[in-house]
């Protein structure tokens, strides 16, 4: 068999369960990536875990690890490079659930939380990484962010500041950390994941105006059209790309913004 484009490459991929992370995980798998799932629900970490073992023929390991925990982050990381040797690709994915509200109507506790799986969960397993991928000369850093937060979706506070704090963080690593041979970009996906269904299912006519401004008709397949992107930022092609955000969507960042789901009228 040919050799993969990840070959001898170790990923870490947060929320690898399902979704757009599990998709991720595919792509990697399929081109000889050795993959950590990092999943907080053992269910579907496991389950990733064994199909990219079967299926992929590749190493894959499964981390119960809950992303909005500092220690556990940390851990993720050590755990990776110890008992795997290194660390090359880290892929920030997993989101632990907003809510949907007005703006004036967000607590503190909703935001911190936001700010926790959204922001500092990245964070901390950045900073974890650097001193290995330093060490080795090269690594690649692959953020998930929203069109949530670049087109000011409405009702989604937490969820748009902390993707959007991420991707300021992530063009800082990419100026600050690409000495090291380590590059930092960002994702920001459309893809028909289950959370996408609940929201069809709670709007579907918000959902038929959504899919009216993407150019493409569809929402993106996680695995195709998301994990094929990821796996070019992973790959040696994108050696010289970093600081970018890569718009995953189909064109509906060029589209409009109809995004505004039914909630009660203000007071």
């Amino acid at each position: 068999s040919s050799m993969g484009r990840l070959e001898d490459r170790v990923a870490v991929v947060t929320g690898a369960g399902e979704g757009i992370g599990r998709g991720i995980a595919r792509r990697f798998a399929a081109e000889g990536a050795s993959v950590v799932v990092a999943e907080l629900r053992p269910k579907t970490g496991r389950a990733t875990t064994d199909e990219l073992q079967k299926e992929f023929g590749v190493r894959a390991e499964f981390l119960p690890v809950d992303v909005g925990d500092k220690s556990q982050v940390e851990g993720m990381i050590q755990q990776t490079v110890d008992g795997l040797g290194r660390i090359d690709i880290l892929v920030n994915n997993a989101w632990g659930g907003g809510s949907v509200g007005r703006l004036e109507q967000k607590t503190d506790e909703q935001m911190e939380h936001g700010f926790r799986i959204g922001y500092y969960a990245a964070h901390w397993a950045m900073q974890a990484a650097l001193p290995h991928m330093r060490a080795q000369g090269s690594g690649r850093i692959i953020n998930l962010c929203s069109l949530n937060g670049v087109n000011a979706h409405l009702y989604t506070a937490e969820y748009n500041v902390s993707k959007e704090a991420l991707r300021a963080l992530t063009r800082l690593a990419a100026r600050e950390w690409g000495p090291y041979g380590i590059t930092a970009n960002v994702i920001c996906p459309a893809a028909a994941t289950a959370a996408y269904q609940a929201f069809r299912e709670a709007n579907p006519e918000n959902a038929e105006e959504l899919l009216a401004v993407n150019p493409m008709r569809r929402m993106g397949d996680p695995e195709r059209d998301i994990g094929g992107v990821a796996l070019f930022l992973a790959s040696d092609d994108a050696a010289y790309v970093t600081g970018n955000t890569i718009f995953a969507d189909g064109g509906s960042h060029v589209g409009g913004v109809p995004w505004s789901p039914q909630l009660p009228d203000a007071e």
